[in-house]
């Protein structure tokens, strides 16, 4: 019987990091502040609700290649602690969740929350098909500050261009930071048939896109900024998040792979965290 902690593993929880503290300022910038406390709830329970289902089909549609590939054998579904069946049951459960959460804050996000949840899951099958997962996936977390910006203000209103710009650099952010985790697979994915740009192009031209994608992810940051009106709080936060992005393409290299675990979870991790605590401050 599967634990909840192999549950938690599944889905890897902890990956909130990275979504969540965008839809959170987001939230903030469209409140001038602390937004409503129930509408702040329901943003949570969709942002959660939202990855867990996006995570748990992923790791239910990618069964047999995990395990097949030696670096993923060691998962929860390929190594038995976690049932196929209730991979899927998770995935479906948590997507319904998803969609009556969003239904809680409104027509507008209810109406919207199907096109996301197709968008979350359809990703699962995007290497099967397109080089350009990586920007898909960032596509998916880039939803979190649009639903947001909907969710407070009840309609996609107001200055679009704040949340439009928040949504660029999360895209180009996760896609640059996507692209250095999957270099570990370049190998085994051209084996296997499946796509990405580190099995398409190559380890070295890989990581430079990674780096320019986050070139374009710090000049969106600066125009959010910008538009958004924020100051010093948010601009201190912005040189630590930048800091944290060029440590990331200092540790790795096409010959050295051994610490892209430190630049994906530690580096990116931290960067949505700093952000959010300039906004939070900013708006304090």
């Amino acid at each position: 019987m599967s634990s909840p902690a192999d549950l938690l593993r599944l889905v890897r929880f902890s990956h909130s990091v990275f979504a969540l503290p965008f839809a959170l300022a987001s939230a903030w910038v469209a409140a001038g502040g602390v937004p409503p406390l129930d509408r702040l709830a329901w943003i949570v329970v969709c942002a959660v609700a939202a990855r867990t289902s996006a995570m748990a089909f992923n790791r239910w549609v990618d069964r047999d290649i995990d395990a097949e590939n030696p670096r993923t054998a060691g998962r929860e579904i390929p190594r038995g602690a976690v049932r196929p069946a209730l991979a899927l049951g998770l995935a479906l459960g948590s997507g319904a969740a998803f969609v009556a959460a969003a239904f809680a804050l409104g027509t507008w996000c209810g109406a919207l929350s199907f096109p996301v949840l197709a968008l979350l899951l359809g990703y699962s099958y995007a290497k099967r098909f397109t080089w350009i997962c990586h920007l898909w996936l960032g596509a998916c977390l880039a939803l979190a500050p649009l639903g947001a910006w909907v969710a407070v203000l009840g309609a996609p209103t107001g200055d679009l261009a704040v949340p439009l710009l928040l949504a660029a650099a999360v895209v180009t952010w996760v896609a640059g930071f996507d692209l250095v985790y999957a270099c570990q697979d370049a190998a085994f994915d051209r084996e296997r048939g499946l796509h990405s740009i580190p099995a398409r192009f190559g380890l070295g031209r890989a990581l430079a896109v990674s780096a320019a994608m986050h070139v374009a992810t710090t000049a969106a940051f600066v125009a959010f900024g910008l538009v958004a009106g924020l100051g010093a709080g948010f601009w201190l936060a912005l040189g630590a998040a930048v800091v944290l992005l060029v440590w990331q393409h200092r540790i790795v290299r096409p010959d050295d792979l051994s610490r892209v675990d430190a630049a994906f979870f530690t580096a990116n991790g931290w960067v949505g965290v700093a952000l959010l605590c300039g906004v939070l401050v900013d708006l304090a």
